[in-house]
């Protein structure tokens, strides 16, 4: 398998792009949400879309991710698994760009799993952006809830795209401490993730497409990375 990151790793992209080379976190953001919309346009979108969002950055990216989708004409809803009030940094900014924006929004934090079933009964296509390479531990809460009734709309025939890994899957080791996402595909940035190599993790991660963020040819290299522009770029198939 080619080069993966670790989670500290992925803290030091992310860190060295911006503090080293000036890139702005909430660019790297924007890039890497766009990068997403197009990875699933190029895998064809046929209804509605529904984005189940949690409060970190990769909350974030799926806020960037509906923008964009609207954007292009599709039917788009957020679902947040957290009070807004618990975003923070550059999550919060794109979430009141998709406020104020008038995207449909539902805040289902303290919703139990029939509302989050009824959320996500028209959707052709769920992304997962509950959890992100930080999360250690069993999913908790709404959030655990969300995973559940995720894998229930994938059972029903919608198709289920994670944000940068399943929500669930631990990013170094590739166990599942509790409820995880099981995906279709896995949009990933910069690099796989450690955890992907591990036996049986293909059965959450789905098919995996690497998508860039615009982090630097230079600092790529230092962690023995090439540059990855688009969607698509990278991906295994199936389990």
């Amino acid at each position: 398998m080619a080069r993966t990151l670790t989670r500290a790793e992925v803290r030091e992209v992310d860190r060295l792009a911006i503090e080293e080379y000036g890139l702005p976190g909430i660019l790297l953001m924007e890039n890497a949400g766009a990068n997403v919309a197009r990875l699933l346009e190029s895998l064809r979108i046929d209804g509605p879309v529904a984005i189940a969002c949690g409060p970190g950055n990769n909350g974030g990216d799926g806020f960037v991710i509906a923008r964009h989708l609207d954007a292009a004409g599709h039917a788009v809803r957020l679902l947040l698994a957290c009070a807004a009030d618990r975003c923070h940094g550059d999550a919060a900014v794109n979430l009141r760009v998709a406020e104020r924006s008038g995207l449909p929004m539902d805040m289902l934090a303290a919703a139990d799993r029939a509302a989050w079933d009824r959320a996500l009964r028209r959707a052709v296509w769920v992304i997962d952006a509950l959890l992100g390479t930080g999360a250690v531990g069993p999913p908790r809460g709404s959030v655990a809830t969300a995973i559940a009734a995720i894998d229930a709309a994938r059972g029903a025939g919608a198709r289920v795209l994670a944000v940068d890994l399943p929500s669930g899957l631990d990013c170094d080791t590739g166990t599942v401490p509790g409820a995880c996402v099981r995906a279709d595909d896995t949009a990933t940035f910069v690099a796989a993730k450690a955890g992907f190599e591990r036996a049986g993790a293909a059965a959450y991660t789905g098919a995996v497409h690497v998508l860039g963020i615009g982090a630097p040819r230079g600092l790529l290299a230092r962690f023995g990375l090439t540059p990855t522009l688009g969607p698509g770029t990278s991906s295994r198939a199936h389990p």
